[in-house]
């Protein structure tokens, strides 16, 4: 199963969370088939999300389009901070503990 793992900074988490909700038809119409949504317990600043998808390609495309980065804007995504980071994961078979 491939997954997409997005590591980033925000200003602001009620926002970005508005603006990554209101985002999901979009990402759904992507590829993307759902996401887990995780936040530093020491830094609430710093957000990660695993999304998986139906494919690295179609993951891929998502990450280069001009329209993720005018969603990133809106949600307040902090710039000059460090930049997103992306990394296409593929699931290995899960050990038993």
């Amino acid at each position: 199963m491939p997954y997409l793992f997005e590591r980033h900074r925000i200003r602001d988490y009620a926002r970005w969370r508005e603006v990554f909700d209101a985002d999901t038809g979009n990402r759904e119409a992507a590829g993307c088939r759902g996401a887990r949504i995780f936040r530093n317990a020491e830094d609430p600043q710093e957000v990660v999300v695993l999304f998986e998808w139906d494919s690295l390609e179609r993951a891929r495309r998502r990450i280069e389009s001009a329209r993720l980065g005018q969603e990133y804007d809106k949600a307040g995504v902090s710039e000059g901070i460090g930049q997103t980071e992306f990394y296409p994961l593929e699931e290995e078979p899960r050990p038993s503990a």
